[in-house]
């Protein structure tokens, strides 16, 4: 009998404006330097439109492919269309290559363990508030009496310490 597969995943959530692009993007580099393969997936809630009208792939998704798959010598990209519901975290996953690690930017509600990016400069109410599957907070004042003592606080300057948490902590997403 098999397994399902399982998918290694660790999040990185925060308020608009915290650093959380800025952190991955050092992040990714030293998970790579590592021998880790990454992915990531990048969540917003901005309507985004890759195509361009007039291209080939924006004539075939406007008359009416539920999918477009855009190759090229060094890159695909599908897109889909979501005429229902938008797709959860799992489903997103399910449709990627496994790999050693995915990053998650953004599903902060969803994703099972995340690293807050908290910078209290911003003016934002911190989300380790009111989720519980926050499990760090990555932050640029590491001695702010305000940061709850029963979660770890990481450097958010050192990437090198958060990807070795990141890739301790991450949790198995089980596959269909």
């Amino acid at each position: 009998m098999s397994h399902p597969p399982r998918q290694a995943v660790i999040g990185i959530t925060g308020r608009s404006g915290s650093g959380k692009t800025h952190l991955l993007s050092r992040l990714l580099p030293v998970l790579r330097a590592r021998g880790l393969a990454v992915s990531t997936i990048k969540h917003t809630h901005h309507d985004i439109d890759m195509d361009r009208p007039g291209k080939d792939s924006w004539l075939h998704r406007n008359a009416g492919a539920a999918e477009v798959m855009l190759a090229t010598p060094g890159r695909w990209v599908l897109q889909h269309e979501c005429t229902d519901t938008p797709p959860s975290l799992t489903d997103l996953l399910a449709c990627m290559r496994r790999t050693d690690l995915v990053v998650v930017e953004g599903f902060h509600a969803t994703t099972p363990a995340c690293i807050e990016v908290y910078r209290p400069a911003t003016g934002k109410e911190p989300l380790f508030r009111h989720q519980d599957n926050i499990i760090a907070i990555a932050t640029d004042t590491p001695h702010d009496p305000a940061l709850p003592a029963h979660l770890p606080v990481l450097d958010v300057n050192d990437a090198g310490a958060i990807a070795d948490f990141a890739w301790r902590h991450a949790c198995s997403v089980v596959l269909d």
